[in-house]
């Protein structure tokens, strides 16, 4: 076991007095031999070294706790009630490891409170932005019907169904900061129960039918599967993932593509379900942000298609919630593949 370096610089101190003070001693009783028999001086030897010892040690230590001590008064990170002399190791160079230690988790911390003002930051802008174009197109069309365009029948009901379009956009994105306030603070409480896979997969299908027709796009299966498929979970949340992963698919896929949804075992008593589709695909660079709040492509083309923009950032948050992943594999103009995992009932 390495010897501490201050115990060593105490010990061969501790020697030092003690080979003075003895020679001193035995100098003094040069010539009282009486006193000067081997056991006196084993004896004086033996204690005058471990006094030396001891009062050294101790006031090495607390040499090194106030100057410590001094540091965490002046770091104003530091807190020096934590500070404790038993906490405080008289090795310096473990001393020294501890504090490049800290000084780097410090470091850490500051750069994500940094990372998160900047997240702040964007994400009250994207809000306000993403709330301000339905609200002032709200605001615009009842303003010319109060201005006068409401004595005409036919403009009136144009633009109220208008107003309405707006009112309901603002509605999802309020709905889904909720949703996603919620799973943030794991405030959403999930029932988790058995459901079949094969069937929300089919309802969700049968919930688009009118959707896809008008694109001529087709949604399948991406094999006939005989049995159910049971898997573990909250099956509404589960469904919601379904939804916005085929509502996002329809929306960037070409008119006549396939979105076809598969499930496969995956590791032991787990479940992979994926959902591709055919259509434009995501560069390469987007990929890692896809799943941020507000996070959008192409920002012209996608607030025309509507939506609040937070879709996928509420499926990678269910996900979080279930302790489950989700991936995305895409290759531009060639079409995206989602895949999440379940496990398996």
């Amino acid at each position: 076991m390495k010897i501490k370096k201050t115990y060593a610089f105490a010990f061969i101190t501790a020697i030092i007095f003690t080979i003075l003070i003895v020679g001193t001693g035995s100098l003094l009783f040069y010539f009282d031999y009486d006193f000067l028999d081997f056991q006196n001086i084993a004896v004086l030897t033996t204690g005058v070294f471990l006094l030396i010892f001891i009062v050294l040690q101790k006031r090495v230590e607390q040499f090194i706790y106030k100057r410590v001590l001094k540091i965490y008064e002046d770091v104003s990170l530091l807190d020096a009630s934590n500070l404790s002399k038993k906490s405080i190791s008289p090795d310096i160079e473990s001393l020294s490891k501890e504090m490049q230690k800290f000084a780097k988790d410090k470091q850490l911390e500051i750069e994500s409170l940094n990372e998160r003002e900047s997240y702040r930051r964007e994400f009250l802008g994207n809000v306000s932005h993403e709330l301000k174009t339905p609200l002032f197109t709200v605001q615009g069309y009842l303003l010319t019907l109060i201005e006068g365009a409401a004595d005409d029948k036919e403009i009136r009901n144009r633009y109220l169904e208008r107003a309405n379009i707006g009112v309901e956009r603002l509605a999802s994105i309020v709905k889904d900061l909720d949703m996603i306030s919620k799973l943030e603070s794991n405030d959403l409480n999930l029932t988790i129960q058995a459901f079949n896979c094969i069937e929300m997969i089919q309802n969700v299908f049968d919930l688009f039918e009118m959707k896809v027709k008008k694109k001529n796009m087709t949604l399948r299966f991406d094999k006939f599967y005989e049995f159910p498929v049971m898997a573990l979970g909250d099956a509404a949340k589960i469904e919601q993932v379904l939804i916005n992963l085929i509502v996002n698919s329809i929306k960037y896929g070409k008119f006549g593509g396939i979105i076809m949804v598969g499930i496969e075992a995956t590791g032991k008593n787990k479940l992979a379900i994926k959902v591709s589709d055919n259509g434009e695909g995501i560069k390469q660079e987007n990929i890692n942000r896809i799943f941020e709040r507000f996070y959008r492509v192409d920002q012209s083309r996608s607030r025309e298609q509507g939506g609040s923009g937070l879709g996928l950032s509420i499926v990678k948050h269910i996900m979080e919630a279930h302790k489950e992943t989700i991936t995305l594999e895409s290759e531009y103009g060639k079409g995206s593949t989602f895949t999440f995992t379940l496990k398996r009932a």
